[in-house]
């Protein structure tokens, strides 16, 4: 921990703060690209994605051998953080992209939009997989009613859709080494990480 804490009210001036995408820059891959469904306050105050303390995002990542050092972004990320992201092929958005305190404060429209503006990204920049975390929202922002964890039928021009678990605490029944299966499914299919789990 970066020693940074926020009280409710910091944390409360945050609402409706955007967060910028973290791409890989150009002429750098983009392999795997992970989606949440909107950044949380803390995420907003710090300008870094999934960035409140608890969250198991990065844990994860790393018992997936997505990464291979800890990532502790909750102080916010350090440049060198998001450049071993970017290095690996490895870009992270939302599907809406002000903050709230938490994700069922969003509206359908909002979903749906959000929805419109990611398979734009995704023509754009054609990353070879899409990793979205939270089936809930993936099925309001897409229509897709009845979609499933795991790879999608449907491909979005090249890119091979995953919806995955999402990795908020608010997630009770999800484990940081039952995010890494999910996680490192996706990675394998983006060829981020070999056949074997920690390439």
């Amino acid at each position: 921990m970066g020693g940074m804490g926020f009280t409710r009210a910091e944390l409360e001036s945050f609402r409706d703060v955007e967060v910028p995408d973290l791409l890989p820059g150009p002429g750098q891959d983009l392999r795997l690209l992970f989606v949440g469904i909107n950044p949380g306050l803390w995420t907003a105050a710090t300008q870094s994605h999934f960035a409140r303390p608890g969250n198991r995002f990065y844990p994860a990542l790393l018992a997936a051998g997505i990464i291979e050092h800890p990532l502790d972004p909750s102080a916010g990320m350090t440049d060198e953080d998001r450049a071993v992201l970017r290095r690996r092929g490895i870009g992270i958005t939302n599907v809406v992209r002000r903050a709230t305190a938490r994700a069922d404060e969003l509206t359908t429209e909002e979903l749906r939009a959000g929805g419109a503006r990611l398979r734009r990204l995704v023509a754009e920049r054609k990353p070879l997989v899409v990793a979205i975390a939270g089936v809930t929202a993936y099925r309001t922002a897409f229509g897709e009613r009845r979609a499933g964890v795991g790879e999608q039928p449907e491909r979005w021009g090249t890119s091979r859709v995953f919806v995955v678990p999402n990795p908020s605490g608010l997630n009770a029944h999800q484990t940081v080494d039952t995010l890494a299966t999910a996680y490192a499914e996706a990675a394998r299919a983006a060829g981020v990480v070999g056949q074997g789990r920690g390439d």
